[in-house]
């Protein structure tokens, strides 16, 4: 029997004021730790619904993933620091396999350090490290990584169609060191959230803001509340976009490269059929956000 509303408004409450209570842990490090399966049962039909009329996400292929057992999710990246994509997909996730089956996904420091966001922690998202996602291994859980990073998630709006990764092979690596599958994850929607207008290199790199933070780019979006917005602040509120979602059929590595991959050969291929997939999606697009 689904948890009551009222139960699930009662669980967020209370997370909040375990998020107030630990900023100072949550500043100073994020494991996977804080993945809490019974936060997630008591919150999902909540979340769920309140996504499914506000995203009315379409998340197809979940049958691809093996029913147990750890796997790299490797995923394109949209909508900025608000990580609208990973949330449906973690929800839509609990929802096939239950909120028993461990999952975490990784997200830029930003994104999952945040002090109040404890929800999405609760939900298994944690920062990005090889560190976190040998530990997720280790567990048995899957994971999710978005190679592209900041580069791929505020890329222009008028991108949304391209998988860019900017070549970056770290999944690839990770995969053959814990002997895991990829399992490609592609989504489109997210990049229609706001009007993403530049990623804003340049201005990173002029103003050193690449070597103070992990991130390399100084993004300009128009969404609202309050229209201009500089890497998401002064704060976004995402707009209703429709988000689609594929997952396609695991790659197991060395059955399909051999004992010892070229790496190259693998990116090529990973990032090709991403790309076919998202082409696919982004044609069924009828109008940007309706979808």
């Amino acid at each position: 029997m689904a948890p009551k509303p009222l139960d699930a408004l009662l669980e967020a409450a209370a997370g909040a004021v375990a998020d107030a209570q630990g900023i100072v842990d949550t500043l100073r490090g994020v494991g996977i730790e804080g993945w809490d399966a019974e936060h997630i049962r008591h919150t999902l039909p909540w979340v769920r619904a309140v996504l499914g009329k506000y995203f009315r996400p379409d998340v197809r292929g979940l049958e691809n993933i093996p029913p147990d057992g750890p796997a790299l999710l490797v995923g394109n990246h949209s909508g900025g620091i608000v990580i609208v994509d990973t949330f449906v997909f973690a929800c839509a996730f609990y929802e096939h396999f239950g909120p028993d089956r461990r999952f975490h996904q990784l997200a830029h420091d930003v994104a999952a350090r945040m002090p109040f966001l404890g929800g999405l922690r609760r939900y298994g998202t944690v920062p990005a490290s090889q560190d976190n996602a040998r530990a997720a291994f280790q567990v048995g859980a899957p994971v999710l990584v978005y190679p592209g990073g900041d580069y791929e998630t505020f890329r222009p709006s008028w991108q949304s169609d391209q998988i860019e990764f900017g070549g970056r092979q770290g999944f690839i690596r990770l995969a053959l060191e814990e002997k895991v599958p990829i399992i490609p994850v592609v989504s489109v929607g997210g990049q229609e959230t706001a009007l993403f207008v530049t990623r804003g290199q340049r201005m990173a790199k002029l103003l050193r803001f690449d070597k103070l933070t992990r991130i390399k780019v100084l993004p300009i979006s128009i969404g609202p509340p309050f229209g201009v917005n500089i890497l998401d602040l002064p704060g976004r509120l995402p707009l209703p976009a429709k988000i689609t979602i594929q997952v396609l059929p695991p790659i197991d590595l060395a059955e399909q490269f051999g004992a010892d991959p070229d790496p190259d050969l693998v990116y090529q291929h990973v990032t090709a059929q991403m790309q076919q997939a998202l082409t696919s999606l982004q044609e069924e697009r009828k109008l940007p956000i309706i979808g």
